[in-house]
């Protein structure tokens, strides 16, 4: 004889407006009296069975009960939507292209209680064939913290993604620096474009491209002040960026530079061609008082720059301006003074890195000078006179 379940365990009955089968279960009552009841539906019995016990396994593991259908790509869309507030303009954009691009179109299907890192791994080893491994860590971290921020919200248990490490991807574009045959026939190459003080000034001074762009009038010092003890040369004050912040990336980063005798006439000559600019332009001028802008005096847009750096150095012999990136102007300035001998640490201060480190692992391209300590106190050792 089949024993009847006791009140308030729930059942199993078909619901005939919404054509499934509906398993209930009580949970005992709320704080008001209220009674809690979860529910699971399915086409079949074993189907509504089966969802009331994920329902049971997420409520006794105390999370809120997600949505069924909540997917990655629901996940990847609250965070780009949400989690990226206060955030660089950029950097929303940089986020949303790879996330449209690769995430959503490989996993934005799978239900994200269903994601396992078998699921991830195969992503990324799959990304790995195409994309470099600067790209992947990109990729791993938008899906991870899209993941992080539905689990802090009760979307799902874990996230399986931070259990994933990234691959090795394909290699990168590698940095480079001018040589000082190259650097010189740049310089002659460009000496009558628009981009001749923007050149000179980053590749004599070491800029970075965020701090030119973002650089004004009221921090350049062409005259100086030679009649103070001691003399102040003609010098630039790199205290701000294109960041968000307007600040530079690091503290070290903000420093006072003194400009090389062809940055002060290029400089100069480039002030008097900005007035035929501002002229031309008439009512379209934008007043930002920045030193490098565009036609109507707003900020230069990086992929301008880039289309203006390639453009101007075409005809310089010895050098294929496809190649080559205005950053790489920075990379050559560390090179060049390496190569003539100039200390690291005064090289790293210049550029206004926070360390050595990345000075000579990232910028540098030649090892100069050459240490000859060792070899001197050797030679002195054992020198063949030493040996009667």
């Amino acid at each position: 004889m089949t024993k009847r379940r006791s009140r308030g365990d729930g059942g199993l009955h078909w619901d005939e407006k919404r054509q499934r089968w509906i398993a209930t279960a009580s949970l005992g009552f709320d704080p008001s009296g209220k009674r809690i009841v979860k529910r699971g539906s399915g086409k079949n019995k074993t189907e509504a069975k089966n969802k009331l016990k994920e329902v049971l396994r997420d409520f006794e593991d105390g999370l809120a009960i997600a949505p069924t259908n909540y997917t990655v790509e629901n996940a990847v869309n609250d965070w780009l939507t949400y989690g990226l507030a206060a955030r660089d303009d950029q950097t929303v954009t940089t986020c949303t292209i790879l996330c449209r691009t690769h995430v959503t179109s490989a996993l934005g299907a799978r239900k994200l209680r269903d994601l396992s890192a078998e699921d991830v791994d195969r992503w990324l080893a799959n990304k790995a064939k195409t994309l470099s491994t600067r790209t992947l860590q990109g990729l791993h971290s938008c899906l991870n913290r899209a993941v992080k921020r539905a689990m802090a919200r009760d979307k799902v248990k874990r996230n399986v993604v931070e259990l994933c490490s990234v691959p090795t991807g394909q290699p990168g574009r590698p940095s480079k620096a001018l040589t000082f045959a190259q650097a010189e026939a740049v310089l002659k190459a460009v000496k009558k474009t628009s981009m001749y003080a923007y050149i000179v000034v980053s590749l004599l001074t070491g800029g970075r491209t965020e701090e030119l762009r973002a650089l004004t009038w009221d921090h350049v010092f062409l005259k100086g002040q030679p009649d103070v003890k001691p003399p102040i040369p003609p010098h630039i004050a790199v205290w701000r960026s294109v960041r968000a912040t307007g600040d530079t990336k690091t503290r070290k980063s903000r420093r006072t530079l003194a400009l090389p005798a062809r940055c002060v006439e290029a400089l100069w000559d480039h002030w008097v061609d900005q007035g035929w600019d501002r002229l031309a332009a008439g009512d379209r001028w934008e007043e930002n008082n920045l030193v490098f802008h565009s036609a109507v005096g707003t900020e230069l847009d990086p992929s301008h720059v880039r289309r203006a750096f390639r453009t101007a150095i075409a005809k310089a012999e010895g050098v294929n301006a496809a190649e080559w990136t205005p950053r790489e102007l920075r990379h050559s300035f560390v090179s060049l003074l390496s190569d003539s001998g100039v200390a690291l640490e005064e090289i790293s201060r210049l550029v206004g890195h926070s360390s050595t480190a990345v000075t000579e692992e990232v910028y540098r391209k030649q090892i100069r000078p050459v240490i000859q300590t060792g070899a001197t106190i050797m030679d002195d050792l054992f020198s063949e006179g030493s040996e009667a």
